[in-house]
């Protein structure tokens, strides 16, 4: 098995919704939650707070340099993610639009490296 990262992606500045609306998107992601770990393919997941809530850290000749806000300029920003292991890129694939479903954003999927033997 291989592990995937399903990353939500979401627009900066993007009109937020109807409380109802963002209360059936949880809902939605708690269903799709409880489906990822009753296959056993759940690992981790969880929503992230706004990119403006960043701090990347970056060593300069030694020191570290310390920037509020998120690494890349973009409008686009990671607001969530899940890990989970599938058999295959087309399982995760699959996977990933539920998810997208539940969560009304896109969803990015990238497989992790693997992870070399320790013979």
């Amino acid at each position: 098995m291989t592990q995937y990262l399903l990353s939500v992606h979401q627009v900066e500045g993007a009109p937020m919704p109807a409380p109802e609306a963002i209360e059936a998107v949880f809902a939605a992601v708690d269903e799709f939650n409880s489906e990822l770990q009753d296959a056993g393919v759940w690992v981790f997941a969880g929503g992230l707070e706004p990119p403006e809530t960043a701090t990347v850290v970056r060593v300069n000749d030694g020191d570290a340099v310390l920037t509020d806000g998120p690494f890349a300029e973009s409008k686009e920003q990671i607001g969530g993610f899940w890990v989970i292991d599938a058999p295959d890129l087309d399982r995760a694939l699959a996977w990933a639009e539920k998810g997208a479903r539940a969560c009304a954003n896109p969803v990015e999927v990238r497989p992790f490296q693997p992870i070399p033997d320790e013979s």
